[in-house]
Formats: structure tokens, sequence, C-alpha cells
């Protein structure tokens, strides 16, 4: 036993089934509209989670991640037009490797590119992708967008959260349970993907390419296997966002979006999983806290609404100028400087006989 849980692996797997225990539990005690925000939390952090992959492990500057959300969402849709009913497990499959695709073409195509000229090719991508909608709005739905029907709840996944927490599955909990369920599962993936000699090869392509290639790393190779594993969290969450928001429509996925998810890694620490999860829980609570006070503070409706933007470009800039290694990883910097820091005992010396000490 002790071996068992000597190792990294099993530690993990332990801690992320009682992480997704406790959620299943916390998730039934919510209301309808906090198991939605539960779930927006959920999807967008599990974008976040592979953009901070990508730019804190790897070192490519992404602009264009909400593309690759808009090509999961619309994949999820377009299964599920003309009245087609399919597991949110096909579905999600689906959306990840479609988007895994156009990830590849991305990535090869961009893997000669480097520092702003990579962040440019996103940029043009994800202006780009939201305007097919519109120019094929017959396959597309256009402006509208397509409608995404709930899911029907699977009786095994009924029977087994009826098991655990002794009431009936609604279709708002069946979401919030399957995104954050997708959310554990990622970050399980990601932190030992990260942590892998995989991981490391992208760590040392980040950090010193030449040396890299003169320690036999292919660097091109490399690089497009990172930006695939980001685009397919960002393909998971757009079918999720798709499910969650029962639209895909190209007013969701606007070049704000891809700003939002590089705001959320800046937010919460570039390369850290927990920052990610943290800067989407900002990224989705805030505005609605900021409005709710606005509110209650007399604003008008749409004073309100403006006052969010505001509060969140404000709150982003603080965190850049106090802590630019961004919230958590300011936090585990000041952690290693402690340890560093820290005084060692002393080793006093005793006289040997016969001698002098």
């Amino acid at each position: 036993m002790r071996r068992l849980l000597a190792s990294p692996l099993l530690r993990r797997a332990l801690a992320s089934l009682a992480v997704l225990v406790v959620a299943v539990f916390v998730i039934d005690l919510l209301s309808g509209y906090r198991q939605g925000q539960v779930a927006s939390v959920a999807y967008f952090a599990v974008a976040a989670g592979g953009l901070t992959l990508l730019i804190g492990v790897n070192g490519q500057l992404s602009l264009g991640h909400g593309a690759f959300m808009a090509i999961g969402a619309y994949t999820t849709a377009l299964l599920l037009q003309e009245g087609r009913e399919l597991p949110v497990l096909v579905l999600l499959v689906a959306a990840v490797l479609v988007t895994m695709l156009v990830g590849l073409v991305v990535g090869i195509a961009a893997a000669r590119l480097h520092g702003p000229y990579v962040a440019g090719a996103t940029l043009a991508l994800a202006i780009a992708v939201p305007s097919l909608a519109i120019h094929f709005r017959e396959a597309l739905g256009g402006e509208p967008g397509l409608r995404v029907p709930t899911p029907d709840v699977p009786q095994v996944a009924d029977d087994a959260i009826f098991f655990l927490t002794g009431t009936d599955v609604e279709p708002t909990q069946w979401l919030a349970t399957i995104s954050v369920t997708c959310l554990v599962l990622t970050f399980f993936l990601l932190r030992n993907l990260s942590q892998s000699r995989v991981g490391r090869r992208w760590r040392a392509v980040r950090d010193d390419p030449v040396a890299a290639q003169l320690a036999g790393i292919d660097l091109g190779r490399n690089r497009v296997l990172c930006f695939v594993v980001s685009t397919a969290c960002a393909g998971l969450a757009g079918g999720l966002m798709a499910l969650v928001t029962r639209i895909a429509a190209p007013s969701g996925f606007t070049l704000t979006l891809s700003l939002s998810l590089l705001m959320a890694v800046v937010l919460g620490g570039l390369g850290t999983l927990t920052g990610a999860l943290l800067g989407a829980v900002l990224l989705t609570l805030l505005p609605t806290v900021v409005t709710n006070l606005g509110s209650s503070a007399g604003l008008s409706d749409l004073q309100s609404a403006e006052l969010a933007p505001l509060v969140l470009g404000l709150t982003t800039m603080v965190v850049v100028l106090l802590a630019p290694s961004g919230l958590v990883g300011s936090l585990l910097r000041l952690r290693a400087r402690s340890r560093v820091t820290r005084p060692t005992p002393s080793v006093t010396s005793h006289p040997t006989p016969g001698g002098t000490s």
C-alpha cells in the first residue's frame, strides 16, 4: 500500500476522484442558476487550462482559442440537428477530434513561426472562424446560430447520482456534473502530461530552443503536439458550452472570448492549472457580482452592465502590476523563495580525542 501511495500518478487519481465525488454532492445542493454558473466556470476553466499549458509550458502565444471553442461547439450542434439524439460522450469526443484535426493543420502551418507571428496567425483565425457561420448560413445557421437541444440524462448516470445523493437528476444538474467531470479529467491529464518527459521537452523548447535542438529535441514536432493538445481542450470546452448555453452562434465566439481566456491565464498565472481555474472563476463570476452591486447601489441596468468590464480591466491591471506572475504564480514564487531563504540548522563541531576541534 505504501508503494502504491508513493506513486504520484495514483495520488493524483485518488485526489481527482475525491474532488469529483465531493463536487457531485455540492452540485446537488445548489439551485439551478448556481448549477449553470458552475458549468460555465468548468468549461471556461477547461479552455484556460489548455491555453496555460500552451503559453506557460511551451511558450507559444495564442490569441485564437475562442475560434477552436467555436469549432467544438458547432460540431456538437451539427450532430444534434434534424432531431438526432446522441450520447453526450459521443458528442464531446467528436468535438475534441474535429478540433484536434483543425488544430493539427494550424499547428503545422504555424510551427515555423515564433513569438508575435504565432499570435498574429491565431488572431486572424479568431476573426475569420465566426464569420464562416454567417457566410455558410444555410448549414451553420447564420447570425442566429444553431439551437442545441438539451440531452437526456442516461439511466446509468441517473441511477449512479441518485445512489450518491438520493435525489432525481435534473437536466441542469446533469450538465453541471458533466462539465465538472470533464474539468477534473482534463486537469488530471494535463497535470500528468506536464510532469512527464513530454512536458519536460516542452519546457526545454520554451526556455532555450537552441540548446533543446542540440539535445536532439525536434522543435517543430513538440510545438505542434502541444498546440494540438491545447486545441483539444478548447474543442471540449466549446462542446460543453454549446450544451450548457443550448446554442452555437457566432456572437458567442468573438475575439472577446479569446482575449478573455488569455486574461484568465494572466490573472491566475502562466503554466499553473490552479491559476487557470482561479482565472476562470474570476472571469465568470466577477461581472455578475459587480453588476448586482451596481444595481444595489442605485445604478441603472445599463450602467451596472458597463461597470463590470471596467472593474475587470482594473483588476487585471492591478494583478499585472503587483503580481506579474499571476495570483497563483506569485504565491508559488513566494513559497519557493521562503524555502530557499529558510535558515539551515547550524552544525556544531565536537573536539576529537587528542586533537583540536
